[in-house]
């Protein structure tokens, strides 16, 4: 079996398999983590512990989603399978699009979340990422409530965002089931 790198017309490559179920695997894996962690107690054991994880993966997460966003400029995706109705083909089109913002938004709403005391993020003791506060950026004046409100824009865009995955997932699976096209064995690498 060959191994192809690259889209093309017909099929995604292995490159823009990897990082879509990369990508999914972390998007679920945060949600979960974030609701576990936000019950747990201040003399947990993972009280410390489960936050780091949180925000590494999250670190991660983001520089995935930068590489995808690059790598569909490098590797154009497939033309949708001809059976599409015009509303699927732009259901589908504008559905990655907002699940790719939606992304972009959850993640740099984390990093405001956690340097807003001006600490900056240690990714699993492999780098660390540095503090910027909005008024730092944008000059803003009496912001002094950078962590709530990046955590409500966060909390708020995280169950948009496995809302509208969940979404993303039945269709595909409408497709496989119902449709029986090539839709979901596309990303499966199923020929």
């Amino acid at each position: 079996m060959k191994i192809v790198i690259k889209n093309d017309q017909e099929n995604y490559g292995l490159i823009s398999k990897l990082l879509h179920w990369l990508i999914a695997l972390a998007t679920f894996g945060l949600f979960g983590l974030g609701l576990w962690m936000t019950d747990l107690g201040y003399y947990d054991e993972w009280y410390q512990k489960a936050p780091k994880l949180h925000e590494g993966i999250g670190v991660f997460l983001f520089i995935f989603l930068i590489i995808r966003i690059v790598w569909r400029w490098i590797s154009p995706l497939p033309e949708p399978v001809s059976t599409l109705k015009k509303w699927e083909r732009t259901g589908s089109h504008f559905a990655h699009s907002l699940l790719n913002l939606l992304l972009l938004v959850i993640t740099i709403s984390g990093y405001l979340i956690i340097t807003a005391k001006g600490e900056p993020v240690h990714v699993f003791d492999l780098f660390i990422v540095p503090a910027t506060n909005l008024n730092d950026i944008f000059y803003l004046e009496g912001l002094a409530n950078q962590e709530d409100l990046a955590g409500e824009i966060h909390y708020y865009v995280a169950w948009g965002l496995i809302v509208l995955a969940g979404i993303h997932a039945l269709a595909a699976f409408k497709h496989h089931f119902i449709d029986k096209d090539r839709t979901l064995d596309r990303m499966l690498g199923r020929k």
